[in-house]
């Protein structure tokens, strides 16, 4: 009869033996978009817009060429708020 109360605990001593490895950590990397706090650059005002109907070739050629500077430097602004925004 004194076997028969010990048996349940002997049952139950042999379910806790496997003991279990911790799982590995994984590391995973998601980006998490921002929103982007950039300020547009202003549209300069072009020298041909400002240019007479009635100007001269050189004059109408001096315009285009300052143009072409000012559209390259306010495209260059633009890239660079589109970089930070990156």
């Amino acid at each position: 009869m004194k076997v028969a109360w010990l048996l349940p605990f002997a049952l139950l001593s042999g379910c806790s033996t496997g003991v279990q490895p911790a799982p590995d950590l994984v590391e995973v990397k998601v980006p998490v978009p921002i929103p982007c706090k950039v300020v547009a650059p202003a549209v300069p005002a072009f020298a041909v817009e400002s240019l007479a109907l009635d100007a001269t070739i050189d004059q109408q050629m001096k315009a285009l060429r300052a143009e072409r500077l000012q559209r390259i430097g306010y495209e260059r602004e633009l890239l660079a708020a589109f970089q930070a925004c990156r």
